[in-house]
């Protein structure tokens, strides 16, 4: 899938945000309490937490732990002069990835859509597939991609356009923004206190405004990595 010859009109750009599946490690299934037990033993702990204080921390990044709370989705328009970003919201994660699949089924390029995330291909694909299947959603096509070959998956991943093909580490999506002097979005709060703000503080709405802020940030990204300048603040908007 040549990057340049894409249309920025059929790119539906997207980011998650994450809670851990329950507020406290005593509300898991017993089953998920055991698997999560053998999960924290492997995961790197330096401030020497328990592994319950270290779910309410980290479970959120698992799918088999976590679960989806937010979508952001943003697109072009007017001729790729404009840009919309807007967020999915709801506690109850079936409903919000019901709504997801409507979005993506019924938006307009049709089969020519592409979904573009940062770090996509590592979190927020397979995340998506992962807790859809588990709430027994069937996968769109967009999703699909069990049997295609590379280029016909309809992704576009902006951390794997960074690393052209380097084994680099992680490079954070505020990173790269500040590399190419764009407006970020983490004045407010960053990722690591979803789970806080979504248990503890009970405000989607700063959620929500967090993750749109994010796909706004994305799609300037792209422009900047495809030799475009980034649009005017007065270009873009929030539904």
């Amino acid at each position: 899938m040549s990057e340049s010859r894409l249309l920025l009109k059929n790119i539906l750009f997207i980011d998650l945000e994450t809670a851990s599946l329950t507020e406290k490690y005593e509300q898991l299934p017993e089953r998920l309490q055991y698997h999560w037990i053998r999960k924290a033993s492997k995961i790197k702990n330096e401030e020497n937490v328990t592994p319950d204080e270290l779910y309410f921390g980290r479970a959120a990044i698992y799918a088999e732990f976590g679960k989806i709370i937010c979508i952001g989705v943003g697109g072009f328009y007017d001729q790729d002069t404009k840009f919309r970003a807007k967020t999915l919201v709801n506690s109850d994660e079936k409903s919000l990835l019901l709504e997801f699949k409507k979005l993506v089924e019924e938006h307009p390029a049709k089969e020519q859509l592409i979904l573009c995330a940062h770090n996509g291909r590592e979190f927020d694909f397979p995340y998506l597939c992962r807790r859809m299947l588990i709430n027994g959603i069937k996968l769109p096509e967009i999703l699909n991609i069990t049997a295609k070959n590379p280029w016909e998956v309809m992704h576009i991943d902006t951390l794997e356009f960074w690393k052209f093909g380097d084994y680099k580490n992680y490079t954070s999506l505020d990173l790269l923004a500040s590399v190419f002097d764009i407006p970020g979005s983490k004045s407010q709060m960053d990722g690591s206190e979803v789970n806080t703000t979504y248990y503890h503080q009970k405000d989607m709405d700063k959620i929500a405004v967090y993750c749109r802020e994010d796909v706004v940030v994305l799609s300037q990204l792209y422009l900047k990595m495809n030799g475009r300048e980034i649009l005017e603040e007065t270009n873009i908007s929030r539904v």
